[in-house]
């Protein structure tokens, strides 16, 4: 075997080995690049559910809100008849 063919020997074995590192590196950056795009779908996923949460909770609370202000108002009419009832109950007494 003479020098040149050696050299292009060595060359062509080289551009191979160069070729299936390229190879390698590039599937495994698309492979990763993959599993990157589920788990940010996945994130999206969350926050659409994360959102819809935060409005259910929102609604939950303005109802929670007139609720307790429909029981304050109650409250406050139980409170003025009771006063009524005693203020009769002393002028009956008296």
């Amino acid at each position: 075997m003479t020098n040149a063919s050696s050299t292009y020997l060595g060359v062509l074995i080289g551009a191979i080995i160069g070729v299936i590192i390229f190879w390698w590196i590039y599937y495994r950056q698309k492979k990763t690049t993959e599993k990157q795009d589920e788990v940010i779908k996945k994130i999206e996923d969350l926050e659409e559910l994360h959102l819809a949460l935060l409005k259910k909770i929102e609604r939950l609370e303005k109802q929670h809100d007139k609720t307790l202000r429909s029981i304050l108002n109650i409250e406050e009419r139980f409170e003025k008849e009771r006063m009524k009832i005693v203020k009769y109950q002393k002028i009956i007494m008296n």
